[in-house]
């Protein structure tokens, strides 16, 4: 089931240090990112391999995540809260802030054939 990691943050006088090392749970192959969304819904689907790790670095949003037995809405709003979606984990990414920059980070290179758009059937 997804889950939030809280990620490892140095702050000073000189501002705020973020770093990633070894909390995300695989090797990282891809990263993307989203921002300037409007009200559309983004997401829609899990996939058969791939594993992500989502970081809203600028702004806030909301994860709506079904895992066949459970939903939960995730809610991230700071750089320091790091969404771990696992490949059964149908997520939908909505209500993006209008500054919003969402990081994902991916386990596997883009596949069309690794993406399932079917939504597991209502809890």
């Amino acid at each position: 089931m997804a889950h939030i990691i809280n990620v490892q943050t140095f702050k000073d006088t000189r501002g705020i240090l973020t770093v990633l090392d070894s909390i995300v749970p695989f090797d990282i192959k891809r990263l993307f990112y989203i921002y300037s969304v409007d009200n559309t819904d983004r997401g829609g689907h899990r996939h058969h391999e791939t594993h992500q790790a989502a970081i809203c670095i600028q702004g806030s949003c909301q994860i709506t995540n079904n895992n066949s037995e459970t939903t939960e809405i995730f809610t991230l709003d700071s750089p320091e809260k790091c969404l771990i979606l696992l490949p059964e984990d149908w997520h939908v990414m909505h209500d993006f802030s209008a500054d919003a920059i969402l990081l994902v980070l991916a386990s596997t290179a883009f596949d069309p054939k690794d993406y399932i758009y079917e939504p597991y059937d209502s809890i």
